[in-house]
């Protein structure tokens, strides 16, 4: 069992839910005077492991302990949903949903996701008290870094992982702990980010050298150790490991791979095998299917209403510029495979070579309407038809052209993890000021640093608070050329 597990989010998985969905169907079934027969059995039986499968799959167990309400209450519906589709499939598949009564059915599909969030809400509420009126067990931690100050603060956050953190062990004076602590305040933060990031500035009471671990950890019965040292320090850590045995202590350790700028890190299993997903894209599980159905939904209505805008630029285009209406380019997309894009042209060049000049402004190679086209966005309109092809998202890290990623990728640290994601139509850079040209290399890493927090921090809802940005921000001249 991990920590994440204990105690309340292991009490869903393994019991509260599949009691929820199983009491739901007898419920029912009793409510509508039908006989629970060997059917509906089977029923529960496949229900379980379907919902087991599915839950697991789109992480609604790690928005509950992370706190995000909104989003838990979504995955489950959603996930709901694609459990009652697989179920109507297998049940027409096999010819067996004949053995069973709709009205059973229908109630039973509406009322089960509803009583699955009650219950989680009701769970919560009676950890709070729990926390409020001190039922926690105790923790102590080995060893002071960033992946100890890191998980002190997770647990201060918490608070329903009951947990009441103790104090720390370490060999180092307090001093040098200190410096640790100073040089995790004087790390750089981008100022542009419109949200503060919190960090923990202490390390709570220090209860010792390792030497003093075991006795204190046998006079306090304290009921969890977590160890954070290096892996270099094997040699101490097995010393540990046979020392605790002889208390009745949990033994967790803290891997410090989180010492590294990861990005949707999670850790996952290859059949037995934990292995560590350390750079990993936030559209997984359900995410996934949410911002792919949104963008598909979204950008067919755009293009439903802005054909007529769409027919306009293109004659306008057309009449005042020789050359082809549709300006196409290769840009890196998801995955980094190249893509097209499509653009109004608002240029008299069609560039697509090894050495790609960005606009400036006045820059000479506008055409009539190219500069109104470039400020107002209007010319990458027909980008909404590479959505529908799912090349691209309506929401995420701009594309650039293949020549100036391969000038990028070898002077940004970081670069190509913007291409995790599908490239957007506008983005999180875009809104907050970077847009347009980048003639220093200092606006371009403020660009890839937006792109990266958007990545990090990505909901559906970040991406409605962009798309209202974005069309504030189209209808004032600012530094698009």
């Amino acid at each position: 069992m991990t920590v994440n597990d204990l105690p309340i989010v292991a009490f869903f998985k393994h019991l509260l839910d599949p009691f929820i969905i199983w009491s739901m169907l007898i419920l029912t079934t009793w409510m509508y005077h039908e006989d629970f027969t060997s059917y509906y059995l089977v029923l529960v039986i496949i229900t379980f492991f379907v919902s087991t499968y599915i839950y697991e799959r789109i992480l609604i167990y790690r928005n509950w302990r992370k706190g995000r309400l909104l989003a838990y209450m979504r995955d489950t519906i959603m996930g709901w949903l694609v459990i009652v589709a697989i179920l109507i499939f297998l049940g027409y598949a096999t010819k067996f949903h004949n053995q069973f009564s709709k009205q059973v059915l229908l109630t039973w599909f509406i009322v089960t996701p509803l009583m699955l969030i009650a219950s989680h809400l009701t769970v919560r509420s009676i950890v709070t008290n729990l926390y409020n009126k001190g039922k926690l067990r105790s923790a102590v931690v080995i060893g002071a870094n960033e992946t100890s100050l890191q998980f002190i603060k997770h647990i201060a956050d918490l608070p329903f992982l009951l947990i009441s953190y103790q104090g720390f062990f370490d060999e180092r004076s307090s001093s040098r702990i200190a410096g640790i602590l100073e040089s995790h305040d004087d790390e750089r933060t981008d100022l542009h980010f419109t949200e503060p990031v919190t960090r923990p500035n202490s390390f709570g009471s220090r209860l010792g050298g390792l030497a003093d671990v075991v006795p204190y950890v046998q006079k306090h019965n304290v009921e969890m150790v977590f160890i954070s040292l290096p892996m270099a320090s094997q040699p101490r850590i097995q010393k540990l490991m046979d020392e605790l045995p002889d208390t009745t202590t949990s033994i967790y350790f803290l891997p410090d791979i989180y010492i590294f700028d990861l990005m949707q890190a999670r850790f996952e299993y290859i059949g037995d095998l934990p292995v560590v997903a350390m750079n990993e894209s936030p559209f997984t599980g359900i995410d996934g299917v949410v911002k792919n159905a949104s963008d598909f939904v979204l950008a067919l209505l755009i293009l439903i209403l802005i054909s007529p805008i769409m027919l306009c630029i293109a004659l306008a285009v057309k009449f005042t510029s020789p050359g082809p209406v549709i300006f196409k380019q290769r840009r890196y997309g998801l995955n980094g495979e190249e893509i097209i894009v499509y653009k109004f042209r608002s240029m008299t060049v069609t560039e697509d070579g090894a050495n790609i000049q960005q606009a400036k402004q006045n820059d000479q190679r506008l055409t009539k309407i190219g500069g109104f086209l470039r400020r107002t966005s209007l010319d990458e309109l027909p980008q909404f038809f590479n959505v529908l092809e799912g090349k691209m998202s309506i929401v995420g890290p701009r594309p650039h052209a293949v020549a100036h990623n391969e000038l990028y990728r070898k002077l940004i640290k970081g670069y190509m993890l913007r291409h995790k994601a599908k490239p957007g139509i506008t983005g999180w850079a875009q809104v907050n000021g970077w847009r347009g040209e980048t003639e220093a290399l200092e606006k371009m890493k403020a660009r890839i640093e937006h792109d990266l927090y958007y990545l990090k921090n990505w909901s559906i809802w970040l991406d409605l608070w962009i798309i209202f940005k974005t069309v504030l921000v189209v209808f004032k001249k600012d530094n698009a050329y």
